[in-house]
């Protein structure tokens, strides 16, 4: 089924505002809330269309990532976003809890809390981020880096239960199971995490000895990273499930990782199209010839280049497709040459007398400027 458009769902312009944005997702969500549609799946839909579009646009990353390619950027390997509305985005009522409060969800449905994911939700492990630093060349060409990082993982001796081998995870007597218990305040009720179960709604009966009941314990994690071909400085690489693991088996957190692309001491980047200087000696710019330039786009590390007679300084000569790939795959940008000539600073003998010679029959030597320039000269005083 085609996707609809992020901005439509939401009722806001491209040029909307994080506030607006928000506020708007906030009007869309308690519209099509299902707990105020029971058994309704239409509005349902509507619910997790409106939350998959504000967990876009208010990320400025993903919303730049959608603006230039659209729900392509989130599908396998799109934009360096990977994963589509089933897996690559957070659970629409988790996105609600954070806009709106926990407390407040449960103050304003009545402590439904969207059902059997009242509590469990908030025992899901946090994301994490790391930062890499590749060369321009693995951005050209792709590259598996491991990364290692210090985070909870699960418990080996209790496989993430929280509970010692051989006993039992129950519910939590406190709350009962709810993992939430009810306080009155004055005229009101306010419903806040159960104290004793941290919200979780379950306790193990005997605490894992190696994890105190957490789940989890914090290790060393060593992860395998695919950095695809064409990628930015910026840009983020997601592995799911390999972020902070949650309490008492709760689902595991994501790892982002931020990409950086070290400077190149020949090439320079713009987008996908890459600019480099060439320095050819002032002979071969007058009387034309082939030389060689570097390039990223074989293995040999460079390209030939035609020069033609008469080439001025500072031209620029367009080598298409030797450029960076796009991430979108199929197409890559153009590399630029631009070239420098090169004087002499010392002649010698037999040199100087050629020059000499070149000169007097150019004319160089009577006139060393071109009339022409005189003449636009003089148009400037008159």
């Amino acid at each position: 089924m085609a996707k609809h458009d992020y901005y439509e769902l939401l009722g806001v312009g491209r040029d909307a505002t994080p506030e607006q944005i928000k506020k708007a997702y906030r009007k869309k969500a308690v519209e099509f809330h299902p707990d105020k549609h029971k058994g309704d799946k239409g509005m349902e839909e509507k619910f997790k269309e409106v939350s998959e579009a504000y967990e876009v646009l208010k990320d400025a990353d993903k919303k730049a990532a959608y603006d230039r390619y659209g729900h392509a950027a989130f599908e396998q390997g799109g934009a360096g976003m990977r994963g589509g509305a089933g897996g690559g985005f957070h659970d629409p009522f988790d996105i609600f809890r954070e806009v709106f409060g926990g407390s407040a969800f449960d103050d304003f449905f009545g402590g439904g809390g969207g059902g059997s994911r009242g509590s469990q939700a908030n025992q899901g492990g946090s994301d994490l981020r790391y930062d890499i630093e590749i060369s321009l060349v693995d951005a050209y060409k792709g590259v598996e880096k491991e990364v290692s990082y210090r985070t909870a993982v699960a418990c080996s001796h209790c496989s993430g239960s929280g509970a010692e081998p051989g006993s039992r995870v129950v519910n939590c007597s406190t709350c009962g199971g709810a993992g939430r218990v009810v306080s009155s305040r004055g005229f009101f009720q306010v419903q806040q995490a159960c104290p004793s179960c941290n919200g979780a709604g379950r306790m193990p009966e005997k605490r894992c000895g190696s994890c105190n009941g957490d789940g989890r314990v914090v290790k060393n994690k060593k992860v395998k990273i695919h950095v695809p071909a064409g990628i930015a400085t910026g840009q983020k690489l997601r592995s799911a499930g390999n972020g902070e693991a949650g309490v008492m088996g709760g689902p595991a957190g994501d790892l982002y990782v931020v990409v950086h692309v070290k400077e190149h001491n020949i090439f320079e980047r713009h987008g996908d199209d890459l600019y480099c200087d060439v320095p050819i000696k002032f002979t071969l710019a007058a009387l034309g010839g082939t030389i060689e330039v570097p390039t990223l786009s074989n293995t040999s590390g460079r390209v030939s280049l035609k020069i033609p007679a008469g080439t001025q300084n500072g031209t620029v000569f367009k080598l298409r497709d030797r450029g960076m790939p796009s991430l979108r795959g199929g197409t890559k940008g153009n590399q630029f040459a631009r070239v420098h000539i090169e004087v002499p600073k010392k002649l010698k003998s037999d040199q100087r007398e050629l020059l000499e010679k070149f000169a007097q029959v150019s004319g160089d030597a009577d006139n060393p400027m071109e009339e022409s320039f005189w003449d636009k000269a003089k148009k400037i005083f008159d």
